[in-house]
């Protein structure tokens, strides 16, 4: 019986979210845009939005998009799977590892541990942002660049920790994707993969007592009434990514490319330009709201970039084979 509701219940989501994306119009070219994370008015939100209006502006008006923002096509997963179908032409995502584990080279943790090496890393010509491209490509995705947001911590309440002995009892929630939930366990932690969209719940129930996937941020935005304590780990570099179903963009005319691509490329440098700003910004907002701010010292961060080095890579190398890890190797910066 309860399957049965469960799979009512599904079908309806999938009609509903069929007419919502069907409603978008049939005009000469109509491009369906989503966010996975990040409500209208948000950081992430204003970029999609912007992302949009440029293309309509460098179009003439002959390219239409439509804005989708957080939830209101599904979860991190559904829409990411939506933008593979080719039902959402353009995304700015944080993406998932179920099609290609490889995508995980995006979160492998420890890779850089400043701005200056992060930034230059994964801008156009860097040597993260060139191992990227073909591996979007391989899943059907065009990828156009990076959206950078900054280091992340994890966010707590109750207690939180400065190095790994620390960090026994506290359960903290990852992203679903590989390697989040190793990488926080080789940090001292236990952990619980959980959507994006139940994150809230989770910490009001006491499902976990931390958020350990982003920049401050979204902790303070979202959940600084649950939250105590915020601890810059700098476990992983954040950033979204801008991309578009390449069927989509394979039947666009080159004029049509063209606008797409110049206007992904404007916001990138917006927000390669924005976010050390915006980080910062958000550190001070968290600290007059009560939270707790901490970023460990250069000694603290290298037990947790030593450890993660040592459990995780040997982990990643084996799904996503060693030409990438040689390369990541080569390249990260030395502990």
């Amino acid at each position: 019986m309860n399957s049965k509701r469960f799979s009512l219940k599904a079908l309806a989501a999938a009609v509903t979210t069929a007419a919502v994306l069907a409603s978008t119009g049939a005009n000469a070219l109509t491009l369906k845009l989503a966010t996975d994370s990040g409500t209208k008015g948000s950081p992430a939100g204003n970029a999609l939005e912007k992302w949009g209006q440029l293309i309509e502006e460098k179009s003439g008006g002959e390219i239409e998009t439509r804005v989708f923002y957080q939830n209101e096509l599904g979860g991190q997963q559904e829409v990411f799977d939506l933008h593979v179908a080719g039902d959402v032409d353009v995304m700015l995502n944080w993406p998932m590892t179920s099609y290609d584990k490889r995508i995980g080279v995006i979160y492998t943790p420890y890779m850089t541990l400043s701005w200056d090496e992060a930034l230059k890393a994964y801008s156009p010509g860097g040597w993260v942002n060139n191992m990227l491209g073909g591996i979007w490509s391989d899943i059907g995705l065009k990828f156009f660049g990076p959206w950078p947001e900054g280091f992340n911590g994890v966010g707590s309440r109750g207690k939180y920790a400065l190095n790994i002995a620390d960090a026994e009892g506290l359960k903290v929630r990852t992203m679903t994707v590989f390697p989040a939930p190793q990488t926080m366990q080789a940090l001292g932690y236990q952990t619980a993969a959980i959507d994006w969209g139940e994150v809230y719940t989770a910490l009001q129930t006491g499902v976990v007592d931390g958020e350990a996937g982003n920049v401050i941020y979204w902790d303070y935005e979202y959940f600084r009434d649950s939250l105590d304590y915020y601890v810059q780990t700098k476990h992983f570099f954040m950033t979204g990514v801008l991309s578009m179903n390449l069927d989509t963009w394979d039947s666009m005319s080159e004029e049509e490319q063209k606008v797409v691509s110049e206007a992904a490329e404007e916001i990138m440098n917006d927000q390669f330009k924005a976010a050390k700003e915006q980080d910062e910004y958000y550190i001070a907002k968290a600290q007059e709201e009560g939270m707790e701010y901490f970023e460990p010292n250069d000694e603290q961060i290298r037990e947790f970039a030593k450890a993660a080095r040592e459990k995780v890579w040997p982990q990643m190398e084996e799904e996503i084979g060693s030409e990438i890890m040689e390369t990541i190797r080569a390249n990260a910066t030395p502990l």
